[in-house]
């Protein structure tokens, strides 16, 4: 048995996407403003992977992560995130899964606004 995870068919991949990297700007007092700028839109499919909760500074707080499969662009990188309607999903591996049909996988982990 392989360990390589398929694709999901090309007919799964109907949510779309808004691919956004952050840009920093300075703020006149010596930090940083982080915005994010929309980059692309794409199709993908959107795969729940697991969820977790845990207890922190008196308050549960929950985990999402996701597998989020799209057709592979250069510009994807852990340092860019996904946004799907109201739902931000952070980018935290980029994996290449099926070099045939040029596709890739992406490791992200779901975060509110």
């Amino acid at each position: 048995m392989s360990s390589v995870k398929r694709p999901p068919p090309i007919g799964a991949m109907r949510d779309r996407f808004v691919l956004e990297a952050p840009t920093r700007t300075a703020d006149g007092s010596g930090g940083v403003y982080e915005t994010w700028i929309a980059i692309a839109e794409v199709w993908g499919a959107l795969i729940a992977s697991s969820g977790s909760e845990r207890f922190v500074n008196g308050r549960i707080e929950g985990r999402i992560t996701h597998e989020v499969w799209i057709r592979t662009r250069a510009d994807v990188a852990p340092s860019t995130r996904l946004r799907l309607g109201t739902r931000l999903l952070h980018i935290r591996a980029v994996l290449i899964g099926d070099q045939v049909r040029h596709r890739m996988r992406l490791l992200c982990e779901e975060r509110d606004l």
